[in-house]
């Protein structure tokens, strides 16, 4: 783990600054969306339309979201909120690495507190 390495050269100190600058910059938890955006152009079937030629009807926009394991929903989505939707999905993104960001600078301050008590047994 290539992280990890790195961290354990990081103070104590300079890990729990990092872990609060991570949380300072997460999105804004009421603005997330886990889902996909998907760009889709279609034909209607009229053989006298110009989607009959290649021409495509679009875009339109479709949103899916996961539900759960094996359960997925969706539907089209307005021109207008394309953009709002986009920044929402980004911020998932967002969230979902500060996290794991976080969650390894945790395991390694649990790993020093772990070696130090070790330590500390040992002097005993």
């Amino acid at each position: 783990m290539k992280a990890s390495k790195e961290l354990s050269r990081i103070t104590d100190l300079a890990l729990r600054r990092r872990k609060q600058g991570l949380v300072a910059q997460l999105p804004p938890l009421t603005e997330i969306l886990r889902g996909s955006l998907l760009e889709r152009y279609v034909t209607c079937g009229n053989p006298a339309c110009k989607c009959a030629r290649g021409e495509r009807h679009g875009p339109s926009w479709y949103l899916t979201v996961t539900l759960g394991p094996g359960r997925t929903t969706g539907g089209i989505v307005a021109a207008d909120q394309v953009e709002q939707i986009r920044g929402w999905i980004e911020n998932y993104h967002k969230l979902k690495e500060h996290l794991e960001k976080i969650s390894e600078i945790n395991r390694e301050l649990l790993r020093r507190q772990s070696e130090k008590r070790r330590k500390h047994k040992g002097q005993r």
